[in-house]
């Protein structure tokens, strides 16, 4: 037993000293990458302090105050109406003019894009939604410079074409051009169905016909369960990408694609729909608000109208997003889940309106009810414009850390390879 145990004490020593030599030289991109994994894994929506402070001596102050707004909301129809969707992203905005996540947190591109979107939706232009002073629309245009990925491009053309403004020169940047330069050789955004799909939807937001290969490539992408998932054909479909690429093949799709493949595309939704009304993002899961607006707009294109969809006596995939509908006006992800309200609210609020993608173009005229500084709104605009009009469904952004981290993974496996390639034939003894 001495003698066995003398033999590998060599080897254990080498090894030992190659997996410390290994945690020094990849640990820490390795740590890096599952904090960023966590990070996108992980909610917690700290909620701004309200600020108030009731002693015993307000408190009869305080009640009488609260019961003179009541009595003031209930002859207030415009302070009613404010709890809709559209309301509750109105109240959203920060100082800055943009959006967080939720109200009170730090505004960005993304989160102000779909909140902008959402809006136009409803009928509000962005250029008339302001806080302090600072449009919606100046706040993203001043993001134009940092938008650098196809996803934020295209929600970025997508905006301007319903905002009536130039995605030619959109906070000095041709957008347009820019989202060209994204096509391939096989006409696909990055060999991906969701962002080739919004490539689509904006360029024609923008007036512009994509090209032929473009929609050849997407078409040919459809999976033989009639659906299309995020990549290229031979995946898992899901709903999301199936209601997008709907969209985008609503206008221009190749000869070869027609009223069959389309309602193949259409049934493969129709089949996911879940006992209360709802979506899920992949066959079998949970309904959640963002999947259920995408299969929403993918039905509208194509000329299907979700409020007779009610699978095996469902209700209908707007009677579940009606029902997500909180009393302050935003929408809750899921019937047990509330997240990233001013995302979720936004993709929603398309849907609720019956409008797809690309919007059309809001009229700029009138004032925010209930107050929220200057709006264009059109009352019931969504719906009255067009019942049959979507980074993508889930946005393009919000996944571009997936290939960073794919790509660290497979690093770390080819060291971990490589070391046991060196390691493994040393024997001392």
């Amino acid at each position: 037993l001495g003698v066995y145990l003398g033999r590998g004490v060599g080897f254990d020593v080498v090894h030992a000293a190659g997996c410390f030599a290994f945690a020094l030289a990849f640990g820490p991109a390795l740590i890096r990458s599952i904090q960023r994994f966590a990070g996108r894994m992980q909610a917690r929506w700290v909620r701004p302090a309200s600020g108030l402070g009731v002693t015993a001596g307000s408190a009869p102050a305080l009640a009488l105050a609260v019961a003179i707004g009541a009595l003031a909301l209930s002859g207030a129809p415009a302070a009613r109406a404010a709890a809709t969707p559209a309301g509750y992203l109105l109240r959203a905005q920060n100082q800055d003019g943009g959006f967080g996540p939720e109200p009170a947190q730090a505004s960005s591109p993304l989160y102000s894009g779909w909140a902008a979107l959402g809006l136009e939706a409803d009928g509000y232009a962005p250029q008339r939604v302001s806080q302090g002073g600072i449009s919606l629309l100046a706040y993203l245009r001043a993001s134009a410079g940092s938008l650098s990925d196809a996803g934020s491009l295209e929600r970025a053309v997508l905006i301007a074409g319903a905002a009536r403004v130039s995605a030619t020169n959109f906070g000095g940047r041709d957008l347009v051009a820019a989202l060209e330069g994204e096509l391939r050789g096989d006409g696909s955004v990055n060999d991906q169905v969701n962002l080739t799909s919004f490539g689509v939807l904006a360029l024609r937001a923008a007036g512009v016909t994509s090209p032929g290969r473009t929609l050849a490539w997407l078409a040919a992408q459809q999976d033989s369960d009639g659906g299309f998932n995020y990549a290229t054909a031979g995946g898992t479909s899901d709903v999301d990408d199936t209601g997008a690429a709907l969209e985008a093949l609503a206008r221009g799709a190749p000869a070869g694609w027609g009223a069959r493949d389309r309602g193949r595309a259409v049934g493969f939704i129709a089949a996911q729909q879940n006992p209360d009304g709802g979506l899920p993002s992949q066959p079998g899961g949970d309904s959640n608000a963002q999947s259920t607006a995408w299969a929403v707009q993918g039905l509208l294109s194509a000329g299907v109208d979700p409020d007779a969809l009610h699978r095996h006596g469902a209700p209908s995939p707007l009677q579940y997003l009606r029902s997500l509908v909180a009393p302050d006006g935003h929408v809750r992800y899921s019937a047990g889940v509330d997240q990233t309200p001013v995302w979720v609210t936004a993709q929603a609020a398309m849907a609720l309106a019956r409008e797809a993608l690309p919007l059309a173009p809001v009229a700029l005229a009138g004032t925010a009810p209930g107050g929220g500084g200057p709006v264009a709104h059109a009352a019931g605009s969504g719906a009255r414009r067009r019942a049959g009009a979507k980074h993508g469904p889930r946005s393009p952004a919000a996944r571009s850390g997936t290939a960073t981290s794919a790509q660290l993974l497979a690093l770390a496996t080819d060291a971990g390879l490589a070391t046991a390639v060196v390691l493994a034939p040393v024997g001392l003894g």
